[in-house]
């Protein structure tokens, strides 16, 4: 079992900037940010393998969102940049445990987080 704690969410203006971060109690193939608005389903916002490269973004992001990991903290982050009010939502952390083509939906992934708030403000 992994367990995932996110931090770093807050309340910030249009156009600012948060680093969310996950701790996890293991190391995993990849981690992930998905992101659910009110109302809305899950979504995905980005990816990374162990090895940190290659990471994956959603379109909505790309360029405005940077995902990283430190392994020996076990510790994936997520910048978040240029924030526009339709980036709020809770942010969750997921880990999964391997590949199966698909880094866009959520049931590829084994361990989620708690979530933590992100509001942007206009």
């Amino acid at each position: 079992q992994v367990q995932l704690v996110e931090s770093g969410g807050g309340l910030v203006q249009a156009g600012g900037s948060l680093r969310l971060s996950c701790a996890s109690s293991g190391r995993t193939f990849a981690m992930g940010w998905f992101r659910q608005a009110p109302g809305k389903e899950r979504e995905f916002v980005a990816a990374i393998t162990l090895s940190g490269g290659n990471p994956v973004y959603a379109d909505s992001v790309k360029g405005r969102f940077t995902i990283s990991r430190d392994n020996a903290k076990n510790t994936v982050y997520l910048q978040v940049n240029s924030l526009k009010p339709e980036d709020t939502a809770v942010y969750y952390c997921a880990a999964r445990l391997g590949w199966d083509g698909n880094w866009y939906s959520s049931t590829g992934y084994n361990y989620w987080g708690q979530g933590t708030q992100v509001t942007v403000s206009s």
